[in-house]
């Protein structure tokens, strides 16, 4: 691990950050709310009846997921680009256009699948957003969106270098800035378990909670 946050200026350093953190937010709550409320509406039945398989319905909500999250995230780089010119007079480029958009989709879509699998697990949307407060909300900051690992404890330091949101942060943050506190290989490789990890949750959740009644 290496300290970035000394080399650049922060706010080039946080708004990365706070790109892959919206985008994330955004893509779980889109699949998740959509499933949780089609429960109680009755929406979910239609799906059941409806001639489609459990690929293309987690093909659907996933899509769905990215679109919301790319969105909102294109949109906090949009405002993250006028206060950096208006700080430094100049703007922030993206330097490594691959792996800024591998880590884009591979973000949105890890987290629309992540919501597919807690969505068909809880029973309201309470339970939704304990997930969300007590789960997802300490690893977005463990992952390095507002501060360097650098400046973490050594026992938080090594509980961080398990947590996939510090690759998918580091990623993205090498696609804007061409540089990462941790290997790129490491990126990539951790991602793309992840994202093999939570199509499976989210295939066996679907497959189990298709023949659910709520």
């Amino acid at each position: 691990l290496g300290n970035i946050q000394q080399n650049v200026p922060f706010l080039a350093f946080l708004i990365p950050g706070l790109m892959m953190m919206t985008l994330i937010n955004n893509s779980f709550q889109n699949s998740s709310s959509s499933i949780v409320a089609s429960k109680f509406s009755g929406d979910l039945e239609d799906i059941r009846a409806a001639p489609i398989s459990n690929l293309q319905v987690i093909g659907a909500l996933s899509m769905g997921a990215l679109i919301r999250g790319v969105i909102v995230s294109m949109v906090t780089l949009l405002v993250g680009e006028v206060f950096y010119y208006f700080t430094r007079n100049e703007w922030l480029g993206v330097v490594h256009p691959g792996s800024f958009l591998f880590f884009t989709v591979a973000g949105g879509l890890l987290f629309g699948l992540l919501g597919i699998s807690i969505a068909f697990v809880a029973k309201s949307f309470d339970q939704l957003t304990a997930f969300t407060s007590f789960v997802l909300l300490p690893l977005t900051y463990l992952g390095g969106v507002f501060i360097s690992l650098d400046h973490l404890s050594p026992f938080w330091r090594s509980i961080a270098i398990w947590n996939p949101l510090l690759y998918l942060i580091n990623g993205l943050r090498y696609g804007v800035l061409g540089l990462t506190e941790v290997s790129l290989a490491a990126s990539y490789s951790m991602v793309l378990i992840s994202l093999g990890f939570a199509f499976v949750l989210a295939s066996i959740s679907v497959t189990k909670g298709s023949f659910q009644r709520w």
